[in-house]
């Protein structure tokens, strides 16, 4: 496996968001302003404000509007990872970012100007609304099970439908609605909020990082108008290939950057602290547990690097980000249950941020897809294949 090496630019831009996140954003880990739902919206302003000041807000979109490759963006999203609020004082959070890169990849010039820029300059959140209850049978990891309906009327389209687990939906500026019409699946840009999408209520989760937390939300006559379609009807599961690897992809950056801050602080812990007459580090159980982590930390950079790579190349790279993300997740969760257990009865305090990134890691192997679900599409993947080369062997 060859791995391109981040570009002179790539590594600038990480440097500078490197320094940003360590000398500004760690101080704020400890604001009464993150609560069980998020950073406030006061707290989120303000961080962008100095991340703006310090030129990194929205690091990945170039002024002129260019994307960086998805190498070049690795480099630079595990650095705004480094602390749990980084991404969303950089403006390289979930669910914003795969939006800015869905928007800017089929987006209109008029929808780029309405809905994008605001984004990109890091003055008002998204959401991105799919995922539906389960109590009601409703889209979750089969996206085929979508209920929310969209009828045209007219040069305007109706969406009625209820939706769970929308992330940032509270105090979003900009929506992406998937609904079906008679051609298929659609996406509709919205602007929010809207009195036609009410917020039933914010769940209460393990992971509390995101603004906004994750919203059930009833969307009930909602008129939009067909300016509003993003794509064209029926295009919605196409388009949302364009978003899925990516994303996925993005979220594995950003989580591998809070598990390399959360061996820092565990290596830190053992090589400093005392029991049984030396040092943690020097219990083999302790020392070996740091170990392991290190070379899960470094598989998981390269599952990344190697996974950009194939994205870089042109592919959709479904199936490599499927590998990517079941290997990442599941390493990095390991990683962060060491590094609590290393530290023993401060790991599980919030004392230090060790506690909440192992919370975050564990929400993690279930959004963007739950682990079984990437297996289980990869195993036909490999039946498939198989039954498709027998034939040809016949």
């Amino acid at each position: 496996m060859q791995v391109t090496p981040p570009t002179e630019r790539a590594e600038a831009i990480a440097e500078r968001v490197e320094h940003f996140v360590r000398d500004v954003v760690f101080g704020y880990e400890g604001d009464a302003r993150c609560g069980v739902h998020g950073p406030s919206d006061a707290l989120v302003r303000e961080l962008r404000e100095k991340a703006r000041e310090a030129g990194v807000l929205t690091p990945h979109i170039l002024p002129d509007g260019g994307h960086l490759s998805q190498r070049e963006t690795a480099t630079v999203l595990i650095c705004t990872g480094l602390s749990t609020l980084g991404p969303v004082a950089c403006n390289t959070a979930a669910p914003d970012e795969g939006n800015m890169y869905l928007l800017g990849k089929v987006g209109s010039e008029a929808q780029k100007a309405r809905f994008l820029a605001p984004l990109v300059a890091g003055q008002a959140r998204s959401a991105f609304f799919m995922t539906e209850p389960a109590a009601e049978a409703g889209a979750g990891s089969d996206p085929s099970m979508m209920k929310t309906t969209a009828e045209r009327d007219g040069s305007h389209w109706v969406i009625n439908g209820r939706k769970a687990f929308i992330t940032g939906a509270d105090g979003a500026a900009v929506g992406i609605i998937m609904a079906k019409s008679t051609d298929g699946a659609c996406m509709f840009l919205v602007d929010l909020p809207n009195p036609a999408i009410r917020i039933e209520r914010i769940l209460d989760t393990i992971d509390r990082s995101m603004p906004g937390g994750h919203a059930v939300v009833a969307i009930e006559n909602l008129r939009v108008a067909d300016s509003q379609l993003l794509g064209g009807s029926g295009e919605g599961f196409r388009l949302a290939q364009v978003r899925l690897s990516p994303a996925r992809l993005s979220h594995c950056m950003r989580w591998l950057g809070a598990a390399t801050r959360a061996q820092e602080i565990a290596t830190a812990y053992a090589c400093t602290r005392e029991a049984f007459g030396r040092l943690l580090i020097d219990h083999e159980g302790v020392g070996f547990m740091l170990a392991e982590n290190l070379i899960e930390l470094r598989q998981a950079q390269l599952m990344i690097e190697w996974c950009a790579d194939v994205l870089d190349a042109g592919s959709l790279g479904t199936a490599e980000s499927s590998m990517t993300k079941v290997a990442v997740s599941e390493a990095l969760y390991r990683v962060a249950d060491r590094c609590v257990q290393v530290m023993g009865g401060t790991g599980v305090t919030g004392d230090t941020v060790v506690e909440s990134v192992f919370r975050e890691l564990r929400a993690f192997r279930i959004y963007d897809g739950p682990t079984e679900v990437h297996k289980w599409s990869l195993a036909k993947k490999i039946k498939r294949e198989y039954l498709k080369g027998a034939q040809a062997q016949r």
